[in-house]
Parts: structure tokens; C-alpha cells; sequence
């Protein structure tokens, strides 16, 4: 019997569920090992779970999807988070830190008609998840490799190195040091293969902290090329804004600061 999976979408912009579509030709093939159960973004079919595996898109914003991401975990043997919302919030984790009904009274015609969670936090602080794939959108390979890996009752592996490393492997000049460019390559975490510096820009931090990121020394670097720390906060807080946030929180008082006891940034 195949293995069944479904994917889910959340509060999100769906273009993580896109990058699996862009699979084509290597999702035809999956298409022969796998049932796909649920995927309404490809495919009016709808059958009942429990499933396997199930592939969530999306951070939780809503009441109504607090109560569907519970029935998720129930009904699939193996959840798996893809991209920076269902990962880290996303970009509208940027309210968490804002006055949400402001927002509603500046955007919306009719706000009273806007039912939303003060907060928008990713699947993880609501359910176990068993794998995480970072990115905005996520890289298509990963996503494949992850599958492929559950489906043969392995557990997937993800690089944690940030991707300076990646730039290293290829060849690809450094945009902070040889042309001055601002960039998050230092502290976030690999995955896209370096495309931003690949064409002399630099990262914007959609995977998200790497493991062995150092604050401290790339807030000196960005202050040595004349950004603020106001500036260097607005390049962290994007993609993976509650990830940066809980980063700097947990290395102030090396030297850049982060968090003080009330929550208030400092």
C-alpha cells in the first residue's frame, strides 16, 4: 500500500506549495510512490486521513486555524513544516510586535469584519512537528529530498551551516567583504544554495538563523559599512522575525543587546 500524504495550507502566501508543483517531472514520479491524499492546490480530490505524512504550509493567525492544525497532528503520522511562516511565522509574525487593531483600521475598509489572533506564530508552538524546512519559499530539492527520505522510513537531514559556506563551495565572491553590501549570509542558516549573493546581492534571511550564527560580530561589520542599529534590526526582522528576535534575545549581553526583562527590545 502507498504511502498517503496530504498538504495543508495555513495562514500564507502559497508559494511554498508552488515549489512543490514547480517539481514537475520529479513530482510525476513521486506521483507513482505516493497517494496524494489532500493537496488543494493541485487537485479537487479529497480523501479522508488518517495519512502518513502531511506537509503544512502556513503560520496559525487565525481561531480557525488553531483548531484545524490540532486536526492535523491528529490524523497524520508524520508532520512535516515547510517554509519560513510554518517555520518561524513568517512575514506577518510582524504584528506579534505591533497594535493589530491599528492595522486593521489603516488596511481595511470594514475591519470589524477581520477575525485574527493577536499573534501569528508558527506550527511548532501548537503541535509536535517532526521535520522542519526553512526558506521563503523553500528550496524544491530539500522538500524532494525529504520526502524521498520518508518514504523510505528515514529521517530526513537539513543543513544547519549558514551560507557563507555555501558561497565558499561555489565560488561566489564575497558581496559584504569585496563589494560592501549589506547581508545575512553570516548568520543565516543555508538552503537556497546561495542565490541572493549568487547574483551580487546579498541574503535576506529567509531560512533563518544557522546554528552557529554570531550577532555580535556581523552587527560590527554592518555598523563598519554605516547601518544603525535601527536598519540592522529592519533586516532582521522579515522572513524569520520571531528566529532573529529569539537570536539576539539569547546573545545580548555580548555585546549587541536584545531583549530586557519587560520583552521590549533595547
Amino acid at each position: 500500500m502507498k504511502p498517503r500524504i496530504a498538504v495543508w495550507k495555513f495562514s500564507s502566501c502559497d508559494g511554498c506549495q508552488l515549489s512543490l508543483l514547480d517539481c514537475e517531472d520529479e513530482l510525476l514520479a513521486l506521483g507513482n510512490a505516493v497517494e496524494i491524499a489532500y493537496f488543494l492546490e493541485a487537485t479537487s480530490r479529497v480523501e479522508d486521513g488518517p495519512y502518513d505524512v502531511s506537509i503544512v504550509e502556513g503560520s496559525i493567525t487565525t481561531a480557525h486555524d488553531e483548531e484545524r492544525i490540532q486536526e492535523v497532528r491528529e490524523n497524520s503520522g508524520v508532520v512535516v513544516a515547510i517554509g519560513a511562516c510554518a517555520t518561524a511565522g513568517g512575514i506577518q509574525a510582524l504584528k506579534n510586535f505591533a497594535d493589530v487593531e491599528e492595522y486593521k483600521r489603516i488596511v481595511y475598509a470594514h475591519p470589524e469584519y477581520v477575525d485574527t489572533l493577536a499573534t501569528s506564530t508558527p506550527i511548532g508552538e501548537h503541535i509536535k512537528v517532526d521535520v522542519e524546512l526553512r526558506g521563503c519559499p523553500i528550496d524544491r530539492g530539500q522538500l524532494l529530498a525529504a520526502i524521498s527520505a520518508l518514504v523510505l522510513g528515514h529521517a530526513p537531514r537539513t543543513k544547519t551551516s549558514p551560507v557563507c559556506l555555501d558561497c565558499k563551495q561555489n565560488g561566489i565572491t564575497c558581496v559584504l567583504v569585496s563589494k560592501g553590501r549589506p547581508c545575512l549570509g553570516p548568520i543565516t542558516q543555508t538552503g537556497c544554495g546561495a542565490l541572493c549573493p549568487s547574483i551580487g546581492r546579498g541574503c535576506f534571511g529567509c531560512f533563518g538563523p544557522a546554528d552557529t550564527a554570531n550577532v555580535d560580530a556581523l552587527t560590527a561589520q554592518l555598523r563598519q559599512l554605516g547601518m544603525t542599529d535601527v536598519g540592522i534590526d529592519e533586516m532582521m526582522n522579515t522572513y524569520a522575525t520571531t528566529q532573529f528576535r529569539k537570536l539576539v534575545a539569547d546573545q545580548a549581553g555580548t555585546g549587541r543587546g536584545g531583549s530586557d526583562d519587560s520583552g521590549e527590545q533595547v
